[in-house]
């Protein structure tokens, strides 16, 4: 086993979770694991994290980079398949789609620093160590990046994981165009965010509140029965997967409220 594939499952979470892009998240871990081939192994003493130091930061610079490419614009994070996932990803380490939606909120440096603390469980002087900077600026950064979530509601709790038993009974409401029964199935907080190229922007990017996301649900059914639909999980939360023949064109991801089972 050589030196890519024997560290792509242990780098590719810190990269995904930190890009949110599975297209990108390869690409990093590759660049790394090349420059450091290139360079002289044998003086790392901890190659493991050594390479997982390189790869935060390669992928805090080219967050960095995209957040400015994309400007204001509306962009979800790429889901990924933590239900019978590749055997290449981790998927226990790979955070909830949720609570990645959410960490769009950060600057990239304080989204790595979030993620290194609560989900990675490293400590201050590790994280200090990784970004060269003092545990008090470790502290702060958490504390700005845990005051901005709690602005959008978030409790912190990145593995978040719903069964998508729920989804049959959403379907079948929509197609019955039942506006009032789908209202009561959605949370008074609920949240709808749209990405995914020109059909989607035909609707809203942002909509909130039951009875607007329920209109919006039902106005968009028209796709939905035009689609083969299959029930499955993406960053372990209840997903639509909408196929035309063979090819995904389109997937909605679930959140549910733990207590109340409300979407």
């Amino acid at each position: 086993m050589g030196i890519s594939e024997e560290y792509q499952t242990e780098l590719f979470p810190y990269a995904y979770n930190i890009l949110g892009s599975v297209d990108d998240a390869p690409d990093v871990i590759q660049d790394v694991i090349a420059n450091h081939i290139e360079s002289n192994p044998n003086n790392i003493y901890n190659e493991s994290a050594y390479l997982i130091k390189s790869v935060i930061n390669k992928s805090i610079n080219l967050k960095q980079r995209s957040k400015k490419m994309v400007g204001q614009a509306t962009w979800l994070p790429e889901p990924i398949a933590t239900e019978n996932a590749d055997q290449k990803i981790n998927s226990e380490e790979i955070i909830s789609y949720a609570m990645l939606v959410l960490l769009e909120y950060l600057k990239p440096k304080e989204r790595a620093v979030f993620l290194l603390k609560q989900a990675f469980d490293y400590s201050h002087q590790e994280i200090a160590e990784i970004f060269s900077i003092t545990i008090e600026a470790s502290r702060q950064l958490l504390s700005r990046a845990k005051e901005t979530l709690k602005k959008h509601g978030s409790d912190f709790n990145l593995k978040t994981t719903s069964s998508v038993d729920v989804l049959p009974k959403y379907v079948d409401i929509i197609r019955k165009g039942d506006v009032k029964m789908l209202e009561e199935m959605l949370s008074g907080s609920i949240t709808a965010l749209a990405d995914g190229g020109e059909k989607v922007k035909k609707l809203s990017a942002f909509t909130f509140g039951p009875k607007a996301v329920a209109a919006l649900a039902i106005k968009g059914s028209v796709f939905l029965k035009k689609s083969r639909i299959e029930f499955g999980k993406l960053n372990h939360l209840p997903t639509l997967l909408f196929y035309k023949g063979d090819t995904l064109i389109c997937c909605q991801i679930f959140e549910l409220e733990t207590d109340t089972g409300k979407i």
